[in-house]
């Protein structure tokens, strides 16, 4: 079986999951994101962590514990918010004190925005389950249209440093497609506002790209060319969910300014 197949079917199988827990929503999805959450931070420290024992001992993967129970039990936003907060600053005093470095702080702040994101976007309403399935709209568009485009059309490399295979083009074509298909999303569920919509999906869009090429420099810095081996076709758990952390921190903080931080999607689609 060719690797594009094992991509193929890799994928279907994540969106089937995907898809089925969103759905669901409530325990069955923060369980997903809790365990999206473990397997980003396990991937991060894996590749930043020296050969040699960590200066930090337990306490970078007891906390990210702490913030686990605290997702999984439904902790309301703000505290949520708060206690990511003091952990990711307990790790970072830990790590300047014992001189080891900020990747394990850098990496619990990834994780736990990553799920936090998400989980607090999906909430338990209606308006929850149409903000994530027009993230995942967006997203998914994006990765297969940047990778169609950018193989038929070619030309110009846009970051050769970070990633030599993505180019201009794919960039441009995976904006387009990530744009059409939020717009779409958003119609089918009947929100009214499509032209806001649109620009969102535009901003979701190039974010999912910018974190995607984030993930690279951080492979690229410690010498990996996968963060991991769990996803066969694709790598590790990073490798697939780069661009849709980054998209999903962007569209919390959107429905956040519109409406608050505990219901989020609520400002955006009043459905």
């Amino acid at each position: 079986m060719s690797n594009l197949q094992l991509r193929v079917i890799s994928a279907v199988v994540l969106a089937v999951i995907a898809l089925g827990l969103t759905w669901l929503g409530g325990l069955p999805f923060r369980l997903l994101c809790a365990a999206m959450s473990a397997m980003i931070f396990y991937e991060w420290t894996r590749m930043s962590r020296p050969a040699a024992a960590n200066g930090l001992g337990f306490l970078p993967e007891a906390l990210v514990v702490v913030f686990i129970g605290a997702l999984i039990v439904g902790l309301a936003a703000s505290w949520l918010l708060l206690l990511v907060v003091i952990l990711i600053a307990v790790t970072a005093i830990a790590a300047l004190v014992r001189k080891a470095g900020q990747w394990e702080a850098s990496g619990l702040a990834y994780a736990s925005v990553s799920g936090l994101s998400l989980a607090l976007l999906r909430d338990g309403d209606h308006p929850g389950l149409v903000a994530i399935l027009f993230l995942f709209a967006v997203v998914w568009a994006t990765d297969i249209f940047a990778y169609f485009v950018g193989r038929a059309v070619g030309g110009p490399k846009l970051a050769p440093s970070i990633s030599p295979g993505k180019t201009r083009s794919g960039a441009v074509g995976g904006a387009v497609g990530g744009v059409v298909a939020g717009v779409m999303l958003a119609a089918v569920a009947g929100a009214g506002n499509l032209a806001l919509l649109g620009f969102v999906a535009l901003v979701l869009s190039i974010i999912a790209q910018a974190g995607d090429l984030f993930e690279s420099w951080v492979k690229r810095r410690h010498g990996r060319k996968d963060s991991g081996v769990l996803i066969p076709g694709h790598g590790g758990v990073m490798d697939r969910v780069d661009g849709l952390v980054a998209a999903a921190l962007a569209l919390y903080v959107i429905g956040w300014i519109s409406a608050g931080a505990d219901h989020p999607a609520q400002g955006l689609f009043p459905i």
